[in-house]
């Protein structure tokens, strides 16, 4: 009995180390970069509509919670990275009641541009409007910037997100 406690106290610890990661999964530059941004943001949509956004690690680590509280009426939004398969993913959980995918491309060196776009998702119609996609731009470790574009009955829309960190 006090072997199996030792080698399960090992194996937890082993886990925990891990920081969420798969054994043997590759990475992206990106994921590394995104984790970054674990805390609360503030800032505005479009030119002045105030926004609040925080992110937490969830999951043991494995994938990055994004909880967007736009201001006026509008709820809220949930949108979850991770790594599947050496490639960045993400879920957007949006307020239309759809949950569009998105893998990200390749990224810069330093990672300061994500581009993610669209694969599939769920409860997604023609009809309705979904998220298309995403590109998250880093300007330093305290400020970065989201442009989102939406898709409906054939015409885009994109929205710009400003956030600074609140200190």
């Amino acid at each position: 009995m006090k072997r199996v406690s030792i080698v399960l106290i090992c194996a937890v610890t082993l886990l925990g180390a891990a920081g969420g990661a798969v054994a043997g999964e590759k990475s992206h530059p990106g994921w590394d970069r995104l984790k970054t941004l674990v805390g609360d943001w503030e800032g505005t949509y479009g030119e002045k509509e105030p926004v609040q956004v925080s992110y937490r690690l969830v999951s043991g680590g494995s994938a990055l919670m994004e909880t967007l509280h736009p201001g006026g009426k509008e709820p809220e939004m949930v949108t979850m990275y991770h790594m599947d398969n050496g490639k960045l993913m993400l879920t957007h959980y949006c307020s239309e009641a759809n949950q569009p995918r998105m893998r990200a491309g390749a990224a810069t060196g330093d990672a300061s541009k994500l581009e993610f776009a669209f694969v599939d998702g769920t409860n997604i119609s023609p009809a309705s409007g979904h998220m298309k996609r995403l590109v998250v731009t880093f300007q330093d470790a305290d400020h970065f910037e989201q442009r989102w574009t939406h898709a409906a009955k054939g015409e885009e829309h994109t929205g710009q997100f400003r956030f600074a960190r609140k200190k």
